[in-house]
């Protein structure tokens, strides 16, 4: 009995010292951190000058010599005013280089510079990156100044403790607290997107400032907040691992320098992938492939699925973009994909994306002209013509039907009108006749599933996975 109880209390002993040595990872206060780091912590003010012109309210215009051309003189006339904003920054070189959101001095014609609330110096830019919202400034002062420094990004965890340090609505240096609720976050905000998402109160002003882990260093920019009412809790931030290499180009080059392969994704649906003979939904589906890219020369085709990239597995669509972009311009890769129901690898010299082409081009209307209702798709289509190809630019081999209506109930989603069916089951559709048919085969088959290829409606070349019914 004695035994037992003295291996109760050893249990919970170690139970107890547990609990303590976790309480003591907890801070009793964020005073000497914030102490230490606001000094670095920058509030950032721009103007930018905005021309409008206010037009005359009345269907006439005054004589000259008129004692009502000087009262409503100023109609009709550009007119200039001062706007300013407001946001944060960090500095990273005592040397007085500073990080903030290119949102927050996009189009400003000054910038003025508050160092821990106090002196005010001048700032220029020295490199700007709309795609990710990242901008670097330089403080134009031989002072020395305090930096922070970045931390990793990739070891912060959904829990750990963070802090943000800006300027909220103007108010200048503030400190608040809060977790990591979430990783690799995307709304829609830019176009590479893998946000730390805080419960640390950010709000308007706070766009550019730092988010600190428990042992100062940096590992976000803050940028987006979910409302426009304030903060409600829910707040966004570039990991500053990401950060650091568009920082880099543009110290260096002043510009970005992505890497690029030429080719438009979309997602492997669960559909695709079972068309495909794929283990699992995954990969990037090749959706079209830009002619003379990278990926081109290489002997990437659309319908192509990519697996991995330069070793790295790629297990969403979304994830591609971003690892593309930070590999050397000029580098030498390996890509595994996915062909005719085998994996073969490509060797792939990436291109530069701010030098590549856009290949959007705008949709015209279509004329109706002789429609055949597809039954199995619950689709009506007429035949791709040869003024469809001048009039919407598409290469002068294309064959295939444009889709003329839609029944709801119809199986195929995400197909507009005037998109172009132009597979499917990887075999090209020259008449009516054959879609029809491949239609009627996939309805007698077992999993009764089908691959088509299309054009939509901004003359992008996409695949959609269908299951008949």
């Amino acid at each position: 009995m004695k035994l037992i109880k003295f291996n109760i209390y050893i249990i919970f002993l170690c139970f107890f010292i547990g609990i303590k040595s976790s309480a003591q990872s907890i801070p009793s206060s964020f005073a000497d951190l914030a102490e230490k780091l606001m000094p670095s912590v920058v509030n950032i003010s721009t103007t930018q000058t905005i021309t409008t012109t206010r037009s005359n309210p009345f269907p006439f215009e005054f004589p000259p010599g008129s004692p009502f051309e000087d009262m409503f003189k100023e109609f009709g006339t550009p007119q200039q005013r001062q706007a300013s904003a407001l946001g944060s920054g960090f500095i990273i070189d005592e040397k007085g280089i500073v990080i903030t959101n290119n949102h927050v001095i996009q189009g400003a014609d000054d910038i003025v510079v508050r160092v821990n609330g106090e002196e005010e110096y001048k700032a220029k830019i020295v490199g700007a990156d709309p795609l990710s919202d990242v901008a670097v400034l330089q403080i134009e002062s031989d002072e020395k100044f305090i930096p922070v420094q970045f931390g990793d990004s990739d070891k912060a965890r959904i829990g750990d403790w963070v802090i943000a340090i800006g300027n909220p609505f103007g108010l200048g240096g503030t400190v608040t607290s809060g977790i990591i609720s979430a990783r690799n976050r995307s709304i829609g905000l830019a176009r590479y997107e893998d946000f730390i998402q805080t419960d640390a109160s950010i709000n308007q002003g706070n766009s550019g400032g730092p988010l600190f882990d428990l042992n100062g260093n940096v590992i976000g920019i803050n940028t987006a907040i979910l409302g426009q009412s304030g903060s409600i809790g829910i707040g966004f931030a570039i990991p500053s691992n990401s950060a650091q290499k568009v920082i880099k180009q543009l110290i260096k080059y002043g510009e970005t320098k992505r890497g690029w392969l030429g080719v438009r994704i979309q997602v492997v649906t669960d559909e695709i992938a079972n068309v495909e003979k794929l283990d699992r939904a995954r990969g990037a589906l090749v959706a079209s492939v830009a002619e003379d890219s990278p990926s081109d020369d290489a002997g990437i085709k659309a319908g192509d699925i990519i697996l991995e990239f330069n070793g790295v597995l790629i297990n969403e669509m979304k994830e591609l973009p971003k690892i593309v972009a930070e590999t050397e311009v000029g580098k030498m890769v390996k890509v595994k994909v996915w062909r005719n129901q085998r994996e073969i690898t490509k060797t792939i010299k990436l291109g530069r994306l701010e030098t590549s082409e856009d290949f959007k081009a705008e949709a015209k209307p279509e004329k109706p002209k002789k429609q055949v209702s597809i039954e199995g798709l619950k689709l009506t289509v007429r035949l791709l013509t040869k003024e469809d190809i001048e009039a919407r630019k598409l290469p002068l081999n294309t064959t295939g039907v444009v889709v003329t209506k839609i029944d709801p109930e119809s199986p195929v989603k995400d197909l507009k009108l005037n998109n172009i069916i132009v597979e499917a089951q990887r075999k090209k559709i020259k008449t009516i006749g054959e879609l029809e048919n491949l239609v009627k085969i996939a309805l007698r088959s077992n999993d009764k599933t089908m691959l088509i290829a299309i054009y939509n409606n901004q003359n992008q070349r996409r695949y959609i996975g269908v299951k008949l019914d």
